[in-house]
């Protein structure tokens, strides 16, 4: 019998999405795409369009590909992709299946959003509790002080990890879980930590890089960071401030 030593031998569950912008709380999905991994093989894939319903500015169709009339015309409804995905999250959850993502908070807050305005229960009210491997504040707290942007594309060329076709989703996921492998790969503190561990260090790893550069925003007068910043994976709603007369 193989013993697995490593959560890197085990199955993880790459999880991506394509919006119709960069507001988690505002903006929809267009397409997902689900990438089931065990041993570093990918097992199955799960994809597929969005009908948002709704109107796709064309700035986002520039990035993803996918416009209005394409959706509408082989996207399954918002709703019912909402229901899909909650539904596949928790189920993995549920096995201890950790989930693999690049800046999982944006991705998991729209879905948690858009669960809520289905019947008012976000993610983890559905039983969704983790455990999350998110190549973004990984690689922030294992290279810190290392210098440049940390999009997807930048940490695929640093850690060798082949994308084909960016911002579509299922090479994003697939992507997202090479370079998490590579990290772990590189870093034996973080093949060695349990997933439930990595999931809690994210948590404060996230809070203390946000406060971090918060901090820098004040003191350069630029836009300081939103309450729901400081927190991963899941966002709590933010109102939006209004002008007091």
């Amino acid at each position: 019998m193989v013993l697995v030593t490593s959560w890197c031998g085990g199955e993880l569950l790459g999880f991506d999405l394509e919006t119709t912008g960069v507001d988690r709380f505002s903006d929809v999905p267009v397409s997902y795409a689900l990438i089931t991994c065990v041993a570093g093989e990918v097992v199955e894939r799960a994809g597929g369009m969005v009908d948002p319903g709704r109107e796709i500015p064309v700035g986002a169709t520039a990035v993803h590909g996918i416009s209005t009339a394409r959706a509408r015309a082989e996207g399954r409804p918002l709703a019912e992709v909402t229901e899909h995905l909650a539904a596949s999250l928790v189920a993995a959850s549920q096995r201890s299946v950790p989930l693999v993502g690049m800046n999982l908070s944006y991705d998991l807050t729209m879905i948690d959003t858009q669960c809520r305005e289905l019947d008012g229960r976000g993610l983890i009210e559905r039983g969704w509790s983790g455990p999350a491997l998110d190549a973004l504040p990984i690689d922030r707290q294992v290279d810190r002080y290392r210098r440049g942007p940390r999009r997807l594309e930048d940490l695929c060329g640093h850690y060798g990890v082949v994308l084909e076709g960016a911002h579509d989703a299922m090479a994003d996921a697939e992507a997202a879980l090479r370079v998490v492998l590579a990290l772990a790969d590189r870093h034996p503190e973080i093949s060695g930590t349990s997933p439930g561990d990595l999931h809690l260090r994210q948590v404060r790893w996230h809070r203390d890089w946000a406060q971090s550069f918060d901090e820098f925003c004040r003191s350069n007068g630029r836009v300081p960071l939103g309450p729901g910043e400081f927190f991963w994976p899941i966002a709590p709603f933010e109102e939006p401030q209004r002008d007091v007369a």
